[in-house]
């Protein structure tokens, strides 16, 4: 069965507009209706005076959004996937969050801090908005009724399998698959075994999605 809605794909820290394009190719999503965000200042994206902040990246990102809309996002796209569903959760339709990497206390989930020192952080650098964000919103996820796909590698120190396991516990209308040999770049090394995973998850009717009963899932088995 064919994608049809519109899908938002927000790329890591690294600002790699290419990174979520194997998996949107094997979603065979028309290109109209498929997006991919690049990070002002990253690659071929220009940089923008005015996005001063990850809250004021997030917030340019929640504009695009004019109509039901899902959201897949990897790393600390993730974070800002999560700052735009709380703002616009009438338009979110779907949410993918993979090897989230920041917006809670990752080091309590065992999670190795991939960024520098924060002295050592220039502000220059456009990477900043993301090294330099510390705001922990697990509070506010309780309040989210999206329905969410966690996807997370097992062989991941920067994002480890407790912190999807966390999310699946907070996020009402979540469920997690964890990928066998999953790196943090699991989902454009593995494209192959994630896109039919996300593909079934935006087919998903948001009202069959059953709060409050995560399943978490490995290599596709109960």
């Amino acid at each position: 069965m064919p994608l049809h809605g519109h899908v938002l794909f927000l790329p890591g820290a690294s600002g790699n507009i290419e990174f979520w394009k194997p998996v949107a190719a094997l979603l065979e999503i028309p290109s109209e209706q498929a997006n991919h965000v690049g990070w002002p200042g990253f690659g071929p994206t220009p940089p923008d005076a005015s996005v001063t902040s990850l809250p004021s990246l997030a917030q340019q990102v929640s504009a695009r959004i004019t109509r039901p809309t899902a959201v897949v996002a990897q790393s600390m796209g993730g974070v800002v996937a999560l700052l735009v569903a709380l703002e616009k959760p009438s338009l979110v339709t779907h949410l993918v969050l993979a090897a989230l990497s920041g917006g809670i206390d990752m080091k309590h989930h065992g999670a190795h801090d991939w960024r520098p020192p924060r002295e050592e952080i220039n502000p220059n650098d456009p990477a900043h908005l993301f090294a330099a964000y510390d705001r922990d919103i697990s509070h506010l996820l309780p309040s989210l009724s999206i329905p969410t796909l966690l996807l997370w590698g097992d062989q991941d120190p920067i994002s480890p399998v407790p912190v999807g396991q966390w999310l699946s516990k907070v996020l009402p209308r979540s469920h997690l698959h964890v990928v066998s040999g999953g790196t943090h770049t699991f989902c454009n090394a593995q494209a192959n075994d994630v896109a039919p995973l996300i593909k079934q998850h935006l087919l998903s009717d948001a009202s069959q999605v059953n709060p409050r009963n995560p399943m978490i899932l490995k290599d596709g088995k109960d």
